[in-house]
């Protein structure tokens, strides 16, 4: 285990009432799941984000960096290290021929696909009912309804070793639901992204995104959950294999494959993590010896975890 109390008191000294210690985790998840962090550092700004995530580096802390927590299971042990809460929120639309929106990577994608609506611009629309927030839409290459990340970025400033650096749409390695960060191919933290738009009106805009809310209410189940489990396989879906499987509403403890969607575990109340990975095993053995198929987590598993079974 690493020892990180006496950087946890450097880090107080560094950022005063900006670091909480001890802190439970699932309140900041979208599965409302997960243990403590050692230390919580809450950042408001690209500017905050970018110190932190250097005086981190510079001394050598464990860190995992939660924007709104969804695609991500917290172990029951919790971190061991620092959670840099990332609620840098900044927006700068600049209108004209080819619209285009500026953001700090704290702003939560779907309220950003409102606001673009309010403005009569369209593009994102696909992202309105996405959980989570830009900088994780730009590490995952986040997508829904035909649309994702790759149809709308123009540029991200990460912070790597070298320091605050411009990458272009083509440098990001871009595939589905992947890139080059969440492969591990580059160390680089998303500090803020400008996303193309395109000229519409408020009326066609928001009809979209209504439609689209529709379609996920009617396909995806409510209550607490991580989205989706794992990543579709190529030329098929994961919940219709899951389904296929016969697990759909199998239960471990508090933890439910969702009835309405094979791809959604659903937590029903002081769900343990390691309940949610243990239905995650259980789908990916079925699906295996069923179809032959192996099913690749979407979610990140972040924290101290038991020796798989």
């Amino acid at each position: 285990m690493v020892n990180t109390a006496p950087s946890v008191e450097i880090l107080r000294e560094k950022f005063g009432d900006a670091v909480q210690e001890h802190v439970a985790l699932a309140p900041y998840t979208s599965a409302r799941i997960g243990g403590p962090a050692d230390a919580i550092l809450t950042v408001k700004s690209a500017d905050e984000l970018a110190d932190a995530m250097q005086w981190i580096w510079e001394h050598d802390l464990p860190y995992y960096i939660l924007g709104g927590g969804s695609n991500v299971l917290v172990s029951d042990k919790g971190f061991r290290g620092v959670v840099v809460l990332n609620r840098a929120k900044e927006i700068r639309f600049e209108m004209g021929d080819q619209p285009q929106v500026w953001c700090e990577a704290g702003v939560v994608i779907g309220n950003l696909a409102k606001r673009c609506a309010s403005k009569g611009l369209g593009g994102l629309e696909w992202s309105a009912t996405v959980p989570g927030t830009v900088g994780g839409a730009v590490y995952g290459n986040a997508g829904a309804f035909g649309g994702d990340m790759t149809h709308n970025l123009m540029w991200v400033e990460l912070l790597t070793k070298k320091g605050r650096e411009r990458f272009a749409l083509e440098q990001m390695g871009y595939g589905y639901r992947t890139s080059i960060l969440k492969r591990g191919e580059l160390k680089a933290v998303v500090l803020s992204a400008m996303l193309k738009l395109k000229n519409s009106s408020k009326e066609e805009v928001s009809v979209k995104i209504g439609q689209f809310s529709e379609r996920r209410k009617a396909t995806q189940p409510p209550g607490a959950s991580m989205g989706s489990m794992f990543k579709n396989p190529q030329g098929d879906h994961a919940g219709r294999l899951i389904e296929a499987a016969g697990l759909k509403g199998t239960r471990i403890g508090n933890a439910e494959i969702s009835t309405l969607h094979g791809n959604f575990f659903i937590n029903h109340g002081r769900t343990k993590a390691e309940d949610i990975r243990a239905l995650i095993f259980l789908a990916q053995r079925t699906v295996k010896e069923r179809f032959n198929v192996d099913l690749e987590l979407e979610i990140e598993l972040v924290g101290e975890w038991n020796e798989r079974p």
